[in-house]
């Protein structure tokens, strides 16, 4: 077998370029979610296994007419669900500049200029968003890019188990040999990404180990409350390892007090990650540093470049205090990548600050992005969608029939159906949510807020405008209305209208 020659890879390589513009292009014009049932892709797909090789243009005729429409438009203007999943045409040219060169960037012998443009990187965005020069390579700590923020909190709790079973920072500990003893403890709010409950879960504690603590106002973690819970549990000989706020919760947004906690935290000696993974990248913009409140005295931190800062997935950016502290709890050196470069300590193995062997040159696309559109561009990314979700905010705060179900966060509005009976706005909102969705005009997601039913709407889209979003909000009116017809007509508005049906 021979591979393609690099006359045949431009013509192959044209032709699926031009596939992605046009795939982009013709997006508005396009349903976000696709009307398909469990089952219907695999039975349309050909022979995936040919015993001989097939020309390029039926593989794109199979996913035009089998892949396309089966999936869910993330990159579509009308995407409000979950947080944004950016992915720039300039970072996808990224992404192809990683590939071509196809390097392994375990260690700094095996990709030099992967780490180091990695390193660099990082240390540059930590000034970017604010973060203060201890998070820096130059000032002992550090910064990577993991494939989401689950791993990034993953590493962190590894890293604090070490710690906390190795105060005096060895390179081997007692956790390491023989494993967690029952005794260690994470600390989280109902808020807190799940990744959490997963991390602890992979790294052998379960879910005796998470804290859930109580929340103050707006559902953050009360200090307080975190400062009884952590005293409580000294006594009875348990041993805290980790405390995770958030800044920028996946349901509402909000935001806990990083400082206090970080405070409260440090008196017990666990270690504090913060998962800012959707908001921390708008610190990019100075009016919004106060966000990131308190850093300055966490052991690590974690921000997402592939849901808001227009780099496509996966890149997850995470720096740490202590740049021994990963390599500590992760590193394992066997005879065959045993090298001089390492061996000197003059270089970092990125390989020590993650759980698999091998790694990409994620660094790539995230450059291209920041060669491309600069840090203007981004800022006016972040401040364009901070806008765009206050001006809907007011709109529902106007409107009679809806409420704000909390308070708006930067680009992410919540909001529900206002009846004054609350099991009738229950009713009303899940309705609402499936006739937005099953319109194929917009996608949103839900949440539930102080025990109600709410519909999250996040907007960050790379080309959601204010256009898409005045279209939205006529939309949600709409099919509020088609909703409260429903409820005169029948007393139930559990249904909703068919997909694609127009409202």
């Amino acid at each position: 077998m021979t591979d393609l020659d690099p006359d045949e890879f431009r013509r192959l390589g044209h032709a699926v370029v031009d596939w992605v513009a046009a795939y982009r292009a013709g997006l508005p014009d396009r349903p976000v979610r696709p009307a398909v049932t469990p089952g219907q892709v695999r039975a349309g797909l050909p022979d995936l296994l040919p015993e001989h090789p097939q020309p390029l243009h039926t593989l794109l005729e199979t996913v035009d007419h089998v892949v396309t429409p089966a999936t869910l438009a993330w990159q579509h203007p009308g995407f409000y669900g979950y947080f944004p999943a950016n992915a720039a045409l300039a970072s996808l040219l990224g992404d192809l500049l990683s590939g071509g060169l196809g390097s392994q960037g375990m260690l700094w012998s095996t990709s030099p200029a992967g780490t180091e443009v990695e390193q660099a990187l990082l240390d540059g965005l930590a000034g970017a968003l604010g973060l203060d020069p201890g998070f820096t390579f130059a000032g002992g700590g550090g910064g990577t890019i993991a494939d989401s923020a689950s791993s990034a909190a993953l590493v962190a709790l590894l890293a604090a188990l070490h710690r906390s079973s190795d105060p005096e920072g060895s390179s081997t500990s007692r956790w390491r040999d023989e494993g967690v003893d029952g005794h260690e403890r994470v600390y989280v709010t109902a808020e807190t990404h799940s990744s959490l409950a997963k991390a602890a879960r992979v790294a052998g504690l379960g879910g005796r180990a998470l804290r859930v603590v109580d929340p103050g106002p707006g559902g953050v973690i009360a200090p307080d409350a975190l400062a009884a819970l952590l005293r409580a549990d000294v006594a009875a000989g348990l041993r805290p390892v980790l405390v995770c706020p958030t800044v920028g919760t996946t349901g509402t947004g909000a935001v806990d007090p990083v400082r206090a906690v970080a405070g409260v935290a440090r008196e017990h000696g666990a270690w504090v990650h913060v998962d800012a993974a959707w908001a921390g990248v708008a610190a990019l913009c100075p009016e919004h540093r106060g966000l990131l409140d308190g850093v300055e005295l966490v052991d690590s931190f974690c921000t997402d470049a592939h849901k808001w800062l227009l780099t496509a997935f996966d890149a997850s950016l995470l720096w740490v205090r202590d740049a021994r502290t990963l390599p500590a709890a992760l590193s394992i050196t066997p005879e065959y990548l045993r090298n001089a470069a390492s061996d000197s300590g003059a270089v970092v193995d990125f390989r020590d600050w993650q759980v698999s062997l091998g790694r990409r040159f994620r660094a790539l696309k995230l450059w291209t992005v920041l060669h491309t559109h600069g840090l203007e561009g981004l800022r006016s990314h972040i401040r364009g969608h901070v806008a765009l979700a206050a001006g809907l905010a007011d709109r529902v705060a106007a409107e009679p029939g809806f409420a704000l179900a909390a308070p708006p966060s930067l680009a992410l509005v919540c909001l529900r159906c206002d009846t004054g009976d609350p099991d009738a706005d229950d009713r009303a909102t899940r309705a609402l949510l499936a006739a937005v969705n099953a319109s194929g005009r917009a996608f949103l997601t839900h949440t539930v807020v102080d025990g109600r039913y709410a519909i999250r709407v996040a907007i960050g889209g790379v080309t959601t405008g204010a256009a898409d979003v005045d279209a939205l909000w006529d939309l949600l009116r709409r099919c509020a209305g088609w909703v409260a017809e429903q409820a005169v007509a029948s007393d139930d508005v559990s249904g909703a209208p068919r997909h694609g049906s127009q409202l």
